[in-house]
């Protein structure tokens, strides 16, 4: 009887453990087939350099190519206005119109030349470094170019800057890649010191005004207008204060981000989004990041290399949680944009500052 028992009470689990199994099949069968699923999984699957394989894991290629169409940005047509940049008095104000413009303009004692922003959403957390003068920013570009690439830890030491983020895409053909063949064009101290296939989006840099100028014109063009230091990648989000239209969550999924983007009043802003962190930080949108630009009225902003080489480097240390390569210091890249101290406007406490605000 005993033995009987046992067996009608395995038989019991056993039935149970099939049942929900069932359950599950027919539940995920369910979800990856909603248009809502679709949208997010495919359009983040296919922004990966070496995990586009997961869109098609689930969907043939039919489907994610009519997704991939539905996801998509419209940037703003019109060209960049530097005249709308009017650089000036940054100082703290007596009043405020929002708290985010109390977050931009109050210093951290004895720092006037940064600010690290903490940022904790719903679903993701990152980092805003607000620029006050804008001549403090720069691009670092590794001495190696075309052989390999350095970490924006390393770019930042051997510049002697602040604080740096990354800039724009390179060769990633493994997956991994080292950073040494860069993407498009870069300019350099108003040089065009490069140029390779398969740069997208236009140049992002600045004047010799230091204004933050985004065209599609060639390095040539772009160099007769002004500009010293730029990358190519995109796309733009916001130009001359109007907003890129995004369909759907653009084509670019949920991810880590990099942003560089400038106020009517010159200050520039450093947004890095962590993310592809389960149970930390899943990653943006660009309706997300747009929104976030939005607040601290960002007027020109365009998106840089995201994913795995999302890193921000402070006082030559890793400072957010890259999705990959932490424990090497970042990933290594091509180049980064960066803010030195060329008035020496810091004391050193705010290093230790910069500590606790990380906590």
């Amino acid at each position: 009887m005993k033995r009987k028992s046992k067996l009608r009470l395995k038989f019991k689990k056993f039935t149970v453990l099939m049942f929900l199994l069932d359950v599950s099949v027919v539940a995920f069968f369910i979800v990856i087939n909603t248009d809502s699923f679709k949208s997010f999984w495919i359009p983040t699957a296919m922004t990966t350099m070496s995990h586009k394989y997961l869109a098609y894991t689930l969907y043939d290629e039919d489907t994610v190519n009519k997704v991939m169409s539905e996801n998509y940005i419209e940037t703003p047509t019109e060209k960049i206005n530097l005249d709308d940049i009017v650089i000036g008095d940054t100082s703290e104000k007596k009043s405020y119109s929002s708290k985010y413009e109390r977050e931009i303009y109050t210093r951290d004692e004895g720092n006037e030349v940064y600010k690290i922003i903490r940022l904790q959403e719903a679903k993701f957390k990152g980092y805003l470094t607000v620029i006050y003068d804008p001549s403090d920013v720069s691009l670092a570009v590794s001495p190696k170019l075309g052989k390999a690439g350095y970490s924006v830890n390393n770019l930042c030491r051997q510049n002697d800057c602040l604080v740096g983020i990354n800039g724009g895409g390179f060769e990633d053909l493994d997956g991994w890649g080292n950073g040494s063949v860069p993407y498009g064009a870069i300019i350099k101290d108003g040089k065009h010191i490069w140029q390779h296939d398969g740069g997208s989006g236009g140049l992002i840099g600045f004047t010799k005004d230091h204004k933050m100028y985004l065209t599609d014109k060639s390095p040539e063009e772009a160099i007769k207008d002004g500009m010293v230091d730029a990358v190519e990648f995109g796309p733009n989000l916001i130009v001359n204060g109007k907003v890129s239209k995004i369909h759907g969550d653009g084509g670019w999924g949920t991810a880590p981000r990099s942003v560089i983007a400038q106020r009517k009043d010159g200050i520039v802003l450093f947004l890095i989004i962590e993310g592809r962190l389960p149970g930390y930080s899943i990653g943006a949108t660009m309706n997300d990041v747009i929104e976030i630009l939005l607040r601290y009225k960002a007027y020109n902003a365009a998106n840089l290399d995201g994913g795995a080489s999302s890193t921000m480097s402070v006082n030559g240390k890793l400072y957010n949680k890259p999705s990959a390569g932490g424990e090497y210091g970042g990933r290594t890249v091509s180049n980064a944009w960066i803010v030195t101290n060329k008035k020496k406007k810091l004391v050193p406490e705010v290093i230790e500052k910069n500590k606790e605000l990380k906590k």
